[in-house]
């Protein structure tokens, strides 16, 4: 940055980058527990980020108890944020954070300025796995889009990507888009799945597949594509346990797009770059039950830190940090010696992954499979610190367990293990 002229230089108490729901959030609960002097960075035009282009509704109903589409529940917490007057910097792109809280952006209106920050929120959200990311054979023809890109077109360009489609990928994005296509008229030939079950939420598949008669294909995937200058078929096939196709289950299916919903990313570019420590899983920060990484002051919250069900729970997680962040400015924070949680496998992770703190404790995590009739078990050594009976959990659906302010005073100071075990009738 040496060669590069700085603009401005200015100091601020806090510092949120990214405008979407987690970062709104994180700045309201900063400002009610005390901060005042928030910036909220925003590299797109507007607030609210991925949100604008969700048009249907399902948003809202456990942070505000009504129903709300995607730009309605962005709008509640834009509403916040400027009755609040919490400065916001828009078509700003933040190009590096430090480890000393010394944030680099720039802007049309404000060129390149830099800022020291007391305390930083990582609130940047997540991106598509693409297509380069995936080993399928065959050309490169127009009409292969990312379930986001074709929700964008639709919802916002008023432009329908194609009329003869195929999903690969049944996360929540692919499922709702297998929706809108088919509502835009649309035919919807299928939905493929990698995995034996679906990545999405189980209402999705309800009211976006069975609704619309659309066909689900567990243990399926695209082994081929056709088409020189536009998308003409598609071959799928179903996959064997090791997830390998099955050669004698090959099928062409005619389409004209093909839409990928094959995971999302977490932005951390910049999180690397402050020298963060990541979980490997998650693609997130390591952080505690505050949200703070371990980089002292750097926080991180939402879809950057993991990928989220529902966007009430993004909004949730985000005000701790929004909270925590404002006691640490304030010289408020109480740290603990931290205990690590060490998930078994079938336990995929955990957020956070470090206690720092003897009171009580939600603790948020992911299944690697569909398990039914089990034990959700946290143990300290052979101590039983926590117990919780399940009928069902799957990959789909985030699980949360709380461990009690009593269980916590008694912990030996050793890794907690959370993991699953079979219910023994």
């Amino acid at each position: 940055m040496s060669e590069m002229t700085i603009e401005s230089y200015m100091m601020k108490d806090l510092v949120i980058i990214g405008g979407g729901p987690a970062g709104m959030s994180a700045a309201v609960a900063a400002y009610d527990a005390g901060v005042r002097d928030i910036l909220i960075l925003e590299r797109d035009s507007s607030l609210g980020g991925i949100l604008q282009q969700c048009i249907h509704n399902g948003f809202g109903l456990h942070r505000f108890g009504e129903e709300l589409s995607g730009p309605e529940y962005a709008y509640r917490y834009e509403t916040m944020v400027k009755e609040r007057e919490i400065p916001v910097r828009l078509n700003t792109m933040v190009l590096e954070v430090s480890d000393t809280k010394v944030i680099t952006a720039t802007s049309p209106e404000y060129g390149l300025f830099q800022i020291q920050a007391k305390a930083v929120i990582l609130a940047m959200g997540c991106r598509e796995r693409p297509r380069g990311a995936l080993s399928i054979a065959g050309t490169r023809p127009a009409g292969i889009y990312t379930a986001g890109t074709a929700q964008k077109l639709v919802n916002m360009k008023g432009c329908m990507p194609g009329r003869d489609v195929v999903i690969l990928g049944s996360g929540d994005i692919g499922l709702i888009m297998a929706r809108r296509m088919t509502l835009e008229g649309a035919k919807v030939h299928a939905v493929c799945e990698l995995m034996p079950y679906s990545g999405g939420l189980a209402r999705n598949i309800e009211q976006c597949l069975h609704d619309f008669n659309i066909p689900l294909y567990l243990s399926h995937t695209v082994v081929g594509i056709k088409g020189k200058e536009r998308l003409e078929s598609v071959t799928i096939a179903a996959v064997d346990a090791n997830r390998r196709p099955i050669p004698d289950t090959f099928t062409e299916i005619p389409c004209d797009t093909l839409l990928l919903s094959v995971g999302l990313l977490p932005e951390n570019e910049l999180t690397k770059g402050a020298g963060v420590p990541m979980d490997r899983v998650t693609g997130g920060a390591v952080v505690d039950q505050d949200r703070m990484t371990e980089v002292e002051g750097i926080y991180a919250c939402g879809n950057v830190l993991h990928v989220h069900d529902l966007v009430d729970y993004v909004s949730e997680e985000s005000a701790i940090a929004g909270r925590a962040a404002a006691a640490y400015i304030a010289g408020d924070r109480e740290v603990a010696a931290p205990i690590k949680l060490v998930a078994d496998g079938k336990v995929r992770y955990t957020v956070p992954q470090v206690i720092t703190t003897r009171e009580s404790v939600n603790v948020f995590f992911r299944v690697a499979n569909i398990y039914r009739n089990v034990r959700i078990v946290v143990r300290d050594g052979e101590h039983e610190v926590f117990s919780a009976r399940r009928v069902k959990v799957a990959p789909g659906e985030m699980e949360s367990i709380t461990l009690k302010k009593e269980e916590m005073e008694k912990l030996s100071g050793n890794d907690l293990t959370i993991g699953l075990e079979d219910v023994v009738s």
